[in-house]
């Protein structure tokens, strides 16, 4: 799950543009490869204004006068919607979002919790939340449509802070629905689904007959770590749970024989003993000189811990585990901002090789020499427009080796790359299941690409002809009728492991831990 980022804005008032802080143009020399997101223009003909005795997002401050109010008629009145929002500002910013409608309103949801107003009839559609994040800050966010095309919907949006604009513009939503032509499943059969209580479940690490689930928070519920007996995967037993009362952020996970390590967003990476696997016990915070230290991934290979930090500094930690439960820090890698593109943060990243391949958001995919922990090296990059690079996996085919890479964000989908010359990575193919669903992360086994696709479940495609990725078998672990289904873009099938044990591990957001016979 991808980090809050700031947004550049500018603000209309009574028809002058004030540009606040932008986001600059993307160079056209750092660009390699195709992004997720082209920009067309605006989506719809509605503008946003400063009125007079109206607060900032209230629908009289909306001019709707060049739209067709007629064409809202044609808005499901129940269903749930994934949008991007394009920002009207000098060089546009996007964003993902999703809201959910039903007839009778009881099930609406807006930024994750009942709008505070909505008008939503034959010739309007109006969506309004107001919350209080502390006694000095409350924010609002208002959609207001335009027009529609069958499930589509165009419109314009307004965010606001403490009553002043932070950022608006247009805005463009489409009803989710599973895909034409689409069961349940094929070839994946569910073995087992196993709620998590705690928290937002997003990641899992499975070893020694047990899965480990990281969740981060949800509201006001508390994240921490779940732990479930899997020796049976028809049949797992919960066997423990885990938080800290001021750290609980936990988004990623993995072990080495009997050291489990889990990405903590406020002490870095948390050790824990799993000698007795049912119940982990805390050994130590690492580093622990450091002070608040956000990590948001981790990975291993061999005598090597790979931690993600986005802040307070953007770097990837590289730790020593010959002794697994004692890491020591022996390197980091820092990219430099680049001229022309947003400030990027290491998400996630996976060892091969002696090489580390970075996923480092919106300044891309970057491929480092780390035979040297202490001096790490930039060997190169594939950077493109826009760019969300999330997850990433590496393989051998033959004697290529072959990349497969994605981001996070309306319009993400897998870029396949040969990257056999690190410094020249060339993009030989792509899968795609549309703009309005993201997928999230992916684990390559062999010549079978497993993809937790978010709203769209679990994807299994043959990457034996890397080119060309095929489908093979799928999962709609997704239903409306699931509890919080809607809340957010970034929902569904989030996180996974297939760790040869005969079993595909998955982590939904809403259902939790599912297990499925590898295909």
């Amino acid at each position: 799950m991808h980090l809050s980022r700031k947004w550049g804005v500018s603000v209309l008032i009574a028809g002058m543009v004030m540009s606040g802080c932008e986001e600059k143009p993307v160079s056209p020399s750092l660009v390699q490869g195709d992004g997720d997101w082209t920009d067309t223009g605006r989506y719809a003909a509605c503008n946003v204004y400063s009125v007079q005795g109206r607060a900032c997002g209230d629908r009289e401050t909306f001019d709707v006068s060049s739209c067709d109010a007629a064409s809202l008629a044609q808005v499901p009145a129940d269903g749930i919607y994934t949008l991007v929002y394009r920002t009207d500002s000098q060089v546009p910013g996007i964003g993902a979002d999703a809201f959910r409608v039903s007839a009778d309103g009881r099930l609406d949801s807006f930024h994750g919790a009942p709008p505070t107003e909505r008008r939503i009839g034959p010739r309007e559609f109006f969506l309004t939340s107001t919350r209080t994040l502390s006694p000095t800050v409350t924010v609002r966010n208002t959609l207001v449509g335009c027009r529609a095309e069958g499930t589509w919907l165009y419109g314009c949006f307004a965010s606001c802070r403490n009553g002043r604009y932070t950022r608006f513009g247009t805005f463009l939503a489409e009803r989710w629905t599973r895909r034409a032509g689409e069961e349940e499943a094929s070839g994946l059969r569910l073995t087992s689904e196993s709620f998590v209580e705690q928290g937002l479940p997003v990641d899992v690490y499975v070893t020694q007959g047990h899965a480990y689930v990281v969740s981060i928070p949800n509201g006001p519920e508390k994240g921490g770590l779940t732990v479930f007996d899997v020796s049976n995967p028809a049949a797992p037993v919960l066997r423990s749970t885990l938080s800290l009362p001021t750290d609980n952020y936990w988004n990623g996970v993995w072990a080495k024989g009997n050291a489990l390590y889990v990405a903590s967003a406020d002490s870095g990476v948390i050790v824990f003993d799993i000698s007795e696997p049912a119940t982990p016990r805390l050994v130590r915070q690492v580093p622990s000189d450091q002070g608040p230290l956000d990590v948001h991934t981790v990975f291993e290979e061999g005598d090597r811990l790979y931690a993600m930090s986005p802040s307070p500094r953007p770097r990837t930690l590289v730790f020593d585990i010959r002794e697994p439960r004692e890491p020591v820090l022996i390197g980091e890698y820092a990219e430099p901002p680049a001229a022309g593109l947003p400030p990027g943060y290491p998400h996630d990243a996976l060892a091969l090789e002696g090489r580390l391949y970075i996923n480092h958001w919106s300044q891309g995919y970057l491929i480092v020499d780390v035979s040297d922990p202490v001096a790490p090296r930039k060997l190169g990059e594939f950077v493109y427009p826009y760019a969300t690079s999330h997850a990433n996996a590496v393989g051998r085919f033959g004697e290529r080796l072959i990349a497969f890479e994605g981001g996070e964000n309306w319009g993400a989908h897998l870029r396949v790359l040969d990257v056999t010359d690190p410094a020249h990575p060339v993009k030989v193919g792509e899968y795609s299941l549309g703009s309005n669903v993201s997928l999230h992360n992916m684990v390559l086994k062999g010549s079978r690409l497993y993809v937790a696709h978010y709203q769209h479940g679990v994807r299994v495609l043959d990457v034996s002809v890397p080119e060309s990725p095929r489908e093979v078998a799928y999962s709609n672990t997704f239903r409306e009728t699931d509890p919080e289904r809607g809340t957010s873009f970034y929902d569904g099938a989030i996180g996974m492991r297939v760790p040869g044990d005969g079993f595909v591990y998955v982590i939904d957001t809403s259902r939790g831990l599912l297990v499925f016979p590898e295909p």
